[in-house]
């Protein structure tokens, strides 16, 4: 059964996610062309960079945990992470969009996001050595730069918050992934590749990973939704 165990853990981070997508005062199912158009486009960016690191080692997987089948070097479940962590991550945001009112203050919010950028930038140049920090910090401070100040999207701060609630389950299923709970990790790291210092088993820099990713899943998704909208007015 230990095979089955990868695929278990995307299993269960999405199927309470999906069947409340069908609550009549949700109705996120209304959504899940644009969803899966939005995660679909992030997923290619994520899964080569995922090939790349692979092949190059910065991590690989545990074959014990996996059903073995695999496609462009990637074990099936790793594809489907990207489909699943960000279908709960989105529907979460969506959810607490909807019944709460999280907008921030754009001068708060545009302080935020500056002290975030030049923050990443220093941890790149700092951990410039390490291929997996400096790529992440890099390419989440052009994200953030990309998403505030070039498309001008106004909920970073809200999605920001929003991701500091999802943490507890983001460090769940991370923390299997990474050997919490396990005799060892389903995903390894290179130590050598990686800063070191680690959330339980988690390498600080998966939270950050996460963060950029789930952003651009948001983006797209805000597209592709309201592009539905306004073609249902037309």
């Amino acid at each position: 059964m230990l095979q089955y165990t990868y695929l278990a853990i995307n299993f269960f981070t999405v199927i309470i996610c999906f069947l409340f997508s069908f609550h009549p005062k949700i109705k996120f199912h209304r959504h899940f062309k644009a969803f899966l158009m939005a995660s679909f486009l992030v997923a290619v960016f994520f899964i080569v960079w995922d090939v790349w690191f692979t092949k190059h080692g910065v991590w690989w997987f545990n074959d014990q945990y996996l059903i073995g089948s695999r496609l462009f070097g990637l074990p099936i479940e790793e594809l489907m992470f990207f489909i699943c962590i960000p279908f709960s991550c989105v529907f979460t945001y969506f959810c607490l969009d909807k019944f709460f009112k999280l907008d921030w203050k754009p001068d708060f919010e545009k302080v935020f996001v500056i002290i975030s950028i030049l923050l990443l930038l220093f941890l790149s140049v700092y951990f410039r050595s390490k291929i997996y920090p400096f790529v992440t910090f890099l390419t989440s401070a052009i994200s953030l730069f990309i998403l505030y100040f070039i498309l001008k999207v106004q909920w970073i701060g809200k999605a920001s918050l929003i991701y500091l609630i999802l943490m507890p389950g983001f460090l769940a299923v991370n923390g299997i992934l990474t050997g919490t709970g396990l005799d060892s990790p389903i995903v390894n790291y290179n130590p050598e590749k990686i800063i070191g210092l680690r959330i339980f088993t988690i390498p600080i820099e998966d939270t950050v990973y996460g963060y950029e990713m789930i952003l651009w899943n948001l983006y797209f998704f805000h597209r592709f939704k309201n592009q539905k909208t306004e073609e249902s007015t037309v």
